[in-house]
């Protein structure tokens, strides 16, 4: 086999192999994971400390925006929604003063995640919205309002893929007569996809050397054909 025939075998793989990538959307550098986030791994906090912390940025490759974390055995919130709201013991987050509460990828522009589910359950009221949105680049993808009441959680499926930020706003439902009251509400075992954006330079190189390899086929069929005909 000559060396020109060589190489064209070689090239030819190659646009084989950039090709079925792409169409089989497997050009991340790093396979997909199914994780839960349950907070529990955060320090436990005792009746000697406040209650509640701020979830610090960094924890489960997110950035997050008045998401607290709270130890939901404090006597001060039994009864309420912050207790029945608990699937794993002993924290829970929750959206500091009932306003609109945000998690995002770490890097915006290399991250991406799918949200698959997510339990919630309202803190003080029965009947409370929760509208949550998935966004990617501050364009919103999906959006969507469920109802969760105060007594047990609900689990959520919500199957947002490809976004980089999520928004949860609670609003409304009405008191359910515990001692507190407000619009917050609970969040628990948060599952979702971890997701690697790849490299526009590394597609680009990929879609290269596959039009670099169609275009030396191209050019074998044309002197074939020029053979033929002489």
């Amino acid at each position: 086999m000559t060396r020109f025939a060589v190489k064209k075998n070689i090239v030819n793989a190659c646009s084989v192999i950039a090709f079925t990538a792409v169409a089989a959307g497997t050009l991340q550098p790093e396979q997909a994971q199914a994780l839960i986030l349950t907070f529990d791994n955060l320090p436990v906090l005792t009746a000697d400390e406040s209650y509640y912390n701020p979830i610090p940025n960094g924890y489960g490759r997110f950035n997050w925006d008045n998401f607290y974390y709270f130890n939901s055995s404090a006597e001060d919130y039994d009864p309420s929604g912050y207790v029945y709201g608990t699937v794993s013991t002993l924290n829970i987050a929750f959206n500091g003063y009932a306003n609109s509460a945000t998690v995002s990828t770490v890097n915006s522009k290399a991250e991406q995640f799918d949200f698959k589910s997510a339990y919630l359950t309202g803190a003080w009221n029965d009947g409370l919205n929760i509208l949550v949105e998935g966004f990617l680049d501050e364009i919103v993808k999906y959006s969507t309002t469920v109802i969760v009441d105060s007594t047990s959680p609900t689990l959520v499926h919500f199957d947002f893929l490809g976004i980089n930020n999520l928004r949860f706003t609670s609003y409304g439902g009405v008191d359910a007569g515990y001692s507190g009251e407000g619009e917050q509400f609970i969040l628990d075992n948060f599952t979702y996809e971890y997701k690697a954006v790849p490299e526009p330079a590394i597609i680009l190189g990929l879609f290269t050397v596959a039009s670099f390899g169609v275009g030396l086929r191209r050019q074998k069929k044309q002197q074939q054909k020029a053979t033929s005909k002489a």
